[in-house]
């Protein structure tokens, strides 16, 4: 029971050091939603364990490492969770090209919104390259999805 729990931290932690490591200029415009696709996962394979709160306190924990104001990423992290956590059992039966596709619809949610929050707040002008990280989250979906999946199933979190 408890190794479960710390596998979940595990990957989540993880998922904030992927979200937050440097890279060149040029890529980091790629950069694909780590967390949101860990997260998005976990709400998936086991919305008893994590949903909505975790999402707020990882996106707590990701303003406060971006330095942006607090709430903007947990608001902006709830809302596609929240979207997950109630559709988990449809997006379970949705084949992994669908399931791709739903996580980059929900990667857009997740980036109209930081835009819509930081507009209020700094009213910064929007530009399409805001919308790459769903791209690229698109393509790295399938691997992270059968990377957690083999390690949840050989650790036996449940």
């Amino acid at each position: 029971m408890r190794s479960n729990r710390t596998f979940i931290f595990i990957t989540i932690l993880i998922g904030l050091i992927l979200q937050i490591i440097p890279m060149p200029a040029e890529a980091d415009v790629y950069r694909p939603d780590w967390l949101l696709m860990i997260l998005c996962y976990w709400a998936m394979a086991l919305p008893n364990r994590v949903s909505i709160g975790i999402a707020g306190l990882t996106g707590v924990v990701l303003d406060l490492l971006y330095g942006t104001a607090l709430g903007v990423h947990s608001f902006a992290l709830a809302v596609p969770i929240f979207l997950v956590a109630a559709n988990y059992q449809r997006m379970r039966n949705q084949s992994i090209l669908q399931l791709a596709v739903t996580i980059g619809v929900l990667s857009m949610i997740y980036h109209l919104l930081i835009y819509w929050l930081q507009f209020w707040l700094t009213s910064i002008d929007f530009r399409l390259t805001f919308l790459w990280p769903s791209v690229t989250s698109i393509f790295l979906w399938p691997w992270l999805f059968w990377l957690l999946r083999k390690f949840r199933r050989k650790l036996g979190v449940s």
